[in-house]
């Protein structure tokens, strides 16, 4: 097999796992929204950042974006609120952004479950502060410290998650489809 295949190959099997992991966050997020929100009006647990935050670990923040923006486009149409996708884009692109950060210039000083939490918080203040100026109303700020609060919640969970899923699947998988990046990284 030439190089040229193989890296066709590659990028075949990389566009498949990207597919599945954007499937899945989206399933995810559409199984979420049919349940109540938590304490605060629109505060959910996040658990389909789980599959963003895994292409991130796999491979770079290019394709960790790509699943963020896919599945809150995807998930405004199919559930049919255009209005919360300016908070879930604009959350997941900020909260990836902290994530991205955090994996390629501090990681492995802090952990994947300290990047999650920093995110989930990220995401969170960055919600209210697109709403507050949507709004024109600072008053939601009230709710910022609550938001916090839930957002390390979040974070905690999705960061537990996301670890147990790189525990839970066979190393050979990772190997043979996710770890020979192109980049050699």
């Amino acid at each position: 097999m030439t190089t040229k295949e193989q890296r066709s190959r590659f990028a075949a099997k990389k566009t498949a796992v990207l597919a599945l992991l954007t499937g899945l966050s989206l399933i995810t997020f559409l199984i979420e929204s049919l349940f109540p929100t938590l304490i605060i009006p629109g505060a959910k647990p996040g658990l389909a950042n789980v599959f963003s935050f895994a292409a991130l670990i796999m491979y770079s923040p290019i394709e960790a974006f790509t699943v963020v923006a896919l599945r809150t486009v995807l998930g405004a149409i199919y559930a049919g609120n255009f209005s919360a996708l300016l908070y879930s884009f604009s959350g997941g692109i900020v909260s990836m952004a902290v994530s991205s950060v955090l994996m390629y210039v501090v990681y492995p000083k802090i952990s994947v479950f300290a990047v999650s939490v920093a995110a989930a918080v990220a995401h969170n203040i960055t919600q209210n502060a697109v709403f507050a100026l949507l709004s024109g109303s600072v008053l939601m700020f009230v709710n910022l410290p609550y938001l916090v609060l839930l957002g390390i919640i979040a974070g905690a969970v999705v960061g537990g998650i996301t670890i147990l899923l790189f525990k839970g699947v066979p190393m050979n998988i990772f190997e043979k489809v996710i770890f020979k990046k192109e980049n050699g990284r």
